[in-house]
Order: structure tokens, then C-alpha cells, then sequence
């Protein structure tokens, strides 16, 4: 099997409740809960970490494509929120995102982005089928 990642992800935590550290190729990231839930609020909890996966896969793959086609665009905005839905199949977690690009030449180039953003690579994996196997390291 060939990891997507060189490296893995190695996260740890201390005595201090709820806050952890999680290493990275080239850095170190602490993450917390905020304080109504027992945290210090000293670092991004981990709904705020997927939703920011989220959201900084689309900011990349809207400016690849957009650089790519040389469209006149330079700033562009994205925002995720996530909640809890009842539907027939029961719980659903649902994620919002939207997507703020100022003066776009064209409606049609509004849909096109859509679908750029749609298929960035973490959209398409919290969409897809997710296997997690979980053991202890030996």
C-alpha cells in the first residue's frame, strides 16, 4: 500500500485535559476544546480541524484552476460550518460551504467553480466511503 503521506501524522497528549500536540512533516500543532467543554481553547478542536481541511482544499484547488485558466481573480473566500440533521436514514452530519469570489466576469463561470470546488480532493473523500482501522501499536 502506498500512504498519501510520506510521513504520518503522530498526535499526543499529557496530563493537561483535552490539549494535544500533533506533529507534522514540518511543524508541531496543538489542539484543544474550547473552554465550555473542559478545554483552554489554546489550539483548533477537531470539527474546526476537518472543516479547515476542507476549506483550505478548496482554496487550493480553485486557485490551481483558476491560475490555470488565467481568469482574472484574486481573492477568493471560502467558509465551512457543520451540523447535525434529522432525516429518515436518522442522524446526518451535514457541512455548508460557501464560497465568495467578488466581480466574476460570468454566471457560467459560476457553476464551473462549483464544480471545481466539489472536486477537490478532501471534498471527495468526506463524500466517499471511509474505512478507519484502528489497532495498537505493538
Amino acid at each position: 500500500m502506498k500512504y498519501l503521506l510520506e510521513n504520518p501524522v503522530i498526535g499526543s497528549i499529557g496530563s493537561e485535559k483535552f490539549k494535544t500536540t500533533i506533529r507534522w512533516r514540518n511543524g508541531v500543532l496543538i489542539t484543544d476544546e474550547p473552554e465550555k467543554l473542559g478545554g483552554k481553547d489554546v489550539g483548533p478542536d477537531p470539527h474546526t480541524l476537518l472543516l479547515s481541511s476542507l476549506v483550505s482544499c478548496t482554496l487550493a484547488t480553485l486557485r490551481m484552476y483558476i491560475d490555470h485558466k488565467g481568469l482574472d481573480i484574486t481573492d477568493i473566500e471560502v467558509e465551512a460550518n457543520m451540523y447535525h440533521r434529522i432525516e429518515s436514514e436518522g442522524v446526518v452530519m451535514r457541512i455548508e460551504r460557501m464560497i465568495e469570489i467578488r466581480n466574476l466576469p460570468d454566471s457560467e463561470l459560476y457553476e464551473r467553480l462549483i464544480r471545481v470546488a466539489e472536486n477537490c480532493p478532501i471534498s471527495k473523500i468526506l463524500k466517499g466511503s471511509i474505512s478507519i482501522l484502528t489497532e495498537f501499536k505493538k
